[in-house]
């Protein structure tokens, strides 16, 4: 395996005046996008492997969402016209004279993970979901097929992935606070915060900005006073949960758009902006590692609902990242590293067409030193990408 390690001399983002990061909650538009890919994804595999033995070739990754229409109100309102979310792609629908019910597993596995996650969100009465899937192309399904003769997985697509580590502090503090929003026990305990929740952190200097966009669910809010009230108490979790990760000076804002009427404060029937007031796409969110991070290398490549077995879209981004966090772990001189993988359509998956590590060491000089050390952390990690696909259908293997 060809791999280059170089140092890296570009500054860290945290060495910077200034920083952007975003991430994008479970029930945003975008997300829900990513997360029924996914499922989807990982529901065929799960048919092909139990009925077949093997996981078959798809790549259901393209996924629109179009917002429905909603009267939102103090105390309850009402959805008028349903969600819709469009879910297409490619699959491998006949396989040995056996029909596949593609429709049916996207319409259950999409089902299941809306009624699962997005609690105030009836699957069957709020949303519709189409899919448009055709059979999978005859020269990718050779492809894929190949595998089988070549033993190893040969690469669906010509693309690359790149990840870093590790998180600095902006990033790690607006993880940190988007996870605990969504946390089910602060859910559990603030019934009136719905799932869609998008956090965007800036820094100026030492000092943090986070803006907290977060759908208040109107049955649970009784009028304005009680929405302002609610909306402290977010903000004080927000506080709450940044401490825990930095002592940078911190001003939080949320629902920054709001006015001073019922009718202008972010108030929905089920939690989400998708009822009304926003449309999603795969590919628009978070990226492997959960964040949106334009002062980092990234990818645009939507990792969600690629085939867990040959698509690099999906294995090299998720590996880059892997790679990157285990050097920084193993090896104590790394203090950041980068990794970028790239692939070439029909070539192994475990030969990238470039494989590079960029690693800022305490001593630069020590890098011949530790090459040997970094090069071997990095190719035992990277044997892990023909086993990614377990991860994958288990719902372990993160995309978004």
């Amino acid at each position: 395996m060809n791999m280059n390690v170089s140092p890296l001399t570009a500054p860290t983002p945290a060495t910077q005046p200034f920083e952007i990061v975003e991430r994008k909650g479970i029930g945003h538009p975008d997300t829900i996008c990513d997360a029924l890919a996914e499922a989807f994804s990982r529901g065929l595999a799960r048919f092909y492997l139990e009925r077949f033995g093997r996981i078959l070739h798809h790549n259901v990754d393209k996924a629109l969402l179009c917002g429905g229409v909603a009267r939102p109100a103090f105390g309850g309102g009402e959805v008028l016209e349903p969600i819709e979310i469009h879910l297409a792609g490619r699959a491998t629908r006949e396989f040995r004279g056996v029909k596949i019910p593609v429709d049916e597993i996207a319409l259950t596995t999409s089902h299941n993970w809306i009624q699962e996650n997005l609690l105030h969100l009836d699957s069957r009465e709020h949303v519709r979901i189409v899919p448009h899937v055709r059979p999978t192309s005859a020269d990718l399904a050779a492809l894929f097929q190949g595998a089988g003769v070549a033993r190893t997985p040969l690469a669906n697509d010509t693309s690359f992935g790149v990840g870093f580590a590790p998180l600095d502090a902006l990033e790690t503090t607006v993880l940190t606070v988007a996870r605990k929003l969504n946390a089910p026990e602060v859910r559990s305990a603030h019934p009136s915060i719905g799932e869609d929740i998008k956090v965007m952190g800036t820094r100026h200097g030492r000092e943090f900005e986070l803006t907290v966009a977060c759908a208040l669910v109107g049955r649970h809010v009784t009028d304005l006073a009680d929405y302002d009230a609610k909306k402290q108490q977010i903000r004080l979790l927000v506080l709450e949960a940044a401490r825990t990760v930095t002592d940078a000076p911190l001003s939080v804002f949320v629902n920054a758009a709001d006015g001073e009427t019922p009718e202008s404060v972010y108030i929905t029937v089920t939690g989400l902006s998708a009822e009304a007031g926003d449309d999603g796409q795969v590919g628009r969110g978070n990226r492997a590692n959960g964040l949106i991070t334009p002062y980092r290398p990234m990818s645009l490549e939507a990792a969600a609902g690629k085939n867990p077995v040959t698509h690099v879209g999906k294995l090299y981004n998720v590996m880059a990242h892997r790679i990157a966090h285990r050097l920084v772990a193993a090896v104590p001189e790394v203090e950041e590293a980068y990794c970028y993988l790239a692939s070439r359509i029909g070539r192994p998956i475990v030969e990238p067409s470039l494989f590079e590590l960029k690693v800022r060491l305490a001593e630069p000089a020590r890098l011949d030193a530790l090459r040997s050390q970094i090069t071997v952390t990095a190719q035992s990690t990277f044997g892990e990408v023909e086993s990614l696909w377990q991860e994958a259908i288990e719902g372990r293997l993160p995309v978004w």
